[in-house]
């Protein structure tokens, strides 16, 4: 095991694994009506790629933290990312939604290696609130992915079309997977490693799941995450279509959100110094579940139009920025020896949620803003419900064997 300082490479490094998601989604994000023409397909279907990706980014976490704990960091991380840029590849020559559908499933299990990892190697490598500052500062890189990716996307499908999409996603793959095999080292001991047992793993996964402390953290976060699922699931087609917004003004609204995003980030690991990662936690939820509450009512009541939209939206993704790196951290705690598994499990109720949303706007036929809006409402005010409930004291972990 190499001991790790928080330094720019790293930050870098680790961010890049988070931003896998981000940059499979967003970046093909603006590319939704012209492929419903090109597959000959209705919006509904579509969404159906996201709830995929969302499902098997779930289910893959739950392999990937056993066996990072098992054979460390970087092997899984390897197996992962290669298979996410083969699938990619693959993706630039469909010709049915279908076989997208399925095709996104499987670039998923490839791409959910990356932020498994990740949030296990700041857990081997970090502690308290430096471990809440390192996941700010990788935030910081994962959210350029939200602000860049539909931006590029949008600007590949004017001069390329849409096949060039998943060719850049298969690039970037490629990229970070050289650099990761260059730069990264093991951070997992081989004196730490658990044995890869499916038992030990559903007992460490039901012990995980027994613990208030990671249960209650983990669902508040997802909850409070699914209503911008929501909102990644149903933008193209409220935005481009109901509200009559280009591939490149759509990527700018992207960016804009994203950029809050980032910039509270920022402030987060400032206010670390000042307020705990529970308070800062709660308070940002309080916030949230206002911002969703606004932004509901304005979609459905059409007041304002588009631009009424805007600063609530923003503020509600913004508060993400808090909500994310002090949930994470404050989940983990108590579990240094199972971080790989924790972190899959973490992981994967997340991702859940991501699932859970994506269906949800495509089952409601949320083409619209009033769709949207409700089911942003209500993730707001029940995730701000939920942190009312949250454990004030760090539990003791309980070791499986």
């Amino acid at each position: 095991m190499t001991a790790l300082a928080r330094t720019p490479l790293l930050v870098f490094m680790l961010g890049s694994l988070t931003a896998f998601a981000p940059m499979s989604i967003d970046m093909y994000l603006p590319a939704l009506p012209d492929l419903q023409k090109s597959l000959m397909t209705d919006p509904a279907h579509l969404q159906l790629t996201l709830a995929s990706f969302f499902a098997a980014f779930a289910i893959g976490q739950l392999f990937y933290g056993p066996l990072a704990d098992r054979f460390g960091r970087k092997p899984p991380l390897y197996f992962g990312i290669g298979l996410f840029a083969i699938t990619s590849l693959a993706c630039m020559w469909v010709t049915t939604v279908e076989t997208l559908i399925a095709l996104r499933f499987v670039q998923a299990l490839g791409a959910c290696a990356g932020v498994v990892i990740a949030r296990a190697v700041v857990r081997d490598s970090f502690e308290g609130a430096e471990a809440s500052r390192m996941y700010a500062a990788m935030m910081l890189v994962m959210g350029v992915a939200p602000m860049v990716a539909p931006m590029l996307g949008g600007q590949l499908l004017v001069w390329f079309g849409w096949h060039s999409i998943f060719g850049m996603l298969a690039l970037y793959g490629s990229l970070v997977l050289w650099l990761l095999h260059k730069k990264l080292p093991e951070t997992l001991a081989v004196a730490d490693r658990q044995p890869l047992r499916l038992g030990l793993s559903l007992r460490a996964y039901g012990s995980l799941l027994a613990s208030h402390q990671f249960r209650g953290f983990a669902l508040t976060s997802s909850v409070s995450m699914a209503g911008l699922y929501a909102f990644i699931a149903a933008s193209p087609f409220v935005f481009m279509v109901y509200f009559g917004l280009d591939a490149q003004q759509f990527g700018l609204l992207f960016g804009a959100n994203a950029f809050c995003l980032i910039m509270a980030t920022q402030v987060n690991s400032r206010i670390l110094d000042i307020w705990s990662p529970r308070t800062v936690l709660q308070r940002s939820l309080l916030l949230q579940m206002f911002a969703g509450a606004c932004f509901g009512l304005l979609a459905y009541t059409g007041w304002g139009g588009f631009w009424a939209l805007i600063a609530p939206l923003a503020i509600y993704t913004a508060c993400l920025g808090f909500v994310l790196p002090n949930a994470t951290i404050l989940a983990l705690e108590p579990f240094k020896l199972q971080a790989g598994t924790a972190s899959a499990l973490y992981g994967t109720i997340g991702s859940v949620s991501g699932a859970v949303a994506a269906s949800v706007v495509s089952a409601l036929q949320g083409h619209n803003a009033a769709v949207l809006g409700m089911v942003i409402a209500v993730c707001g005010i029940v995730a701000c419900v939920r942190s009312r409930f949250l454990p004030h004291g760090i539990e003791q972990a309980t070791t499986v064997t």
